[in-house]
């Protein structure tokens, strides 16, 4: 005799849908408080199973979007969470809003990873103040205004992309690295740019492309310390990054192409850091993990 299913959500329909009428254009580099629709950490859905009991992480960009959503998913399994962001210091309160109320210490750091003795200092800053480190999620990233053509990405703009989203990487990497023993966890944020990039921002993808390359390196270079390093790659998700970086006009259709036929809400992005920086995923190293709602990485 045939079971009833047991009733889980569709995901087609989990999240808003476009047309998403109203939705804000910013300016960089974008504030959570100021989206419309507002998007879903996980405020009320994510449980947490102390997956992560004790451990500290240092998330960049924790102050909004996929990193706001990681804050908050790794403090309901246990973990203090050091939250390096840029200037958002309003967006970066909520935030330790949300880690605190979970029982877990939050630090904030604000300033620039684009400099490498910034990333110096709040790697010093973790450890000094939460007591070790233990998971490095290297999230942040810079994302301009969508360009006409490649003539439009100046040396300015390229040199800021390159630095905070790819040097950002080696330079936390190389001042974490003294802190991290056998067990740690390095989570990089790639993107479905890295296989399929999008027209008017390429810097980006480049540097997402960058990433998987760089965290397939230093995965098989660090496996004989016991660290695994992994990356998730995401296709379109609701942050202020994307609403500081299209026009209201493309913000209307975001996400249709996923064929899903919507785009990811931070809070569904969360489980895929959790995982790899638990336990749970111990053999897994060198590794892309994509959350694109069916837009296929490769």
């Amino acid at each position: 005799m045939e079971r009833p299913s047991p009733a889980t959500a569709d995901p087609r329909n989990a999240g808003p849908k476009p047309p998403f009428q109203g939705a804000l254009e910013q300016e960089p580099p974008g504030q959570e408080a100021r989206m419309e629709p507002k998007a879903d950490h996980g405020e009320t859905s994510y449980r947490g199973f102390d997956r992560l009991k004790d451990r500290v992480a240092l998330i960049t960009g924790a102050d909004s979007g996929i990193g706001r959503a990681v804050a908050l998913a790794f403090a309901r399994e246990g973990a203090d969470v050091a939250i390096a962001y840029l200037d958002e210091h309003d967006d970066a309160h909520e935030t330790e809003r949300l880690i605190e109320e979970a029982g877990r210490r939050a630090l904030l750091l604000p300033g620039d990873i684009a400099d490498d003795e910034h990333c110096a200092r709040i790697v010093a800053r973790t450890v000094e103040e939460l007591g070790h480190l233990d998971i490095l999620v290297n999230n942040a990233a810079y994302q301009g205004k969508k360009a006409d053509g490649p003539e439009d990405l100046d040396a300015e703009r390229v040199r800021k992309t390159l630095l905070t989203n790819i040097g950002a990487m080696f330079f936390l990497t190389r001042h974490a690295l003294p802190h991290l023993g056998p067990g740690a966890a390095i989570i990089n944020t790639s993107s479905v740019n890295a296989y399929q990039p999008s027209p008017g921002i390429l810097d980006y993808a480049a540097t997402k492309g960058a990433i998987v390359t760089f965290t397939k390196g230093l995965g098989q270079e660090l496996a004989d310390r016991g660290i695994r390093v992994n990356a998730v790659a995401p296709g379109p998700v609701w942050t202020p990054l994307v609403m500081q970086s299209y026009d209201a006009e493309h913000l209307e259709s975001f996400g249709k192409n996923t064929p899903l036929g919507r785009p990811a809400q931070p809070a569904e992005l969360a489980p895929a850091y959790v995982f790899l920086a638990s336990d749970e995923s111990r053999f897994i190293t060198a590794e892309v993990i994509g959350v694109t709602g069916g837009r296929v990485l490769g």
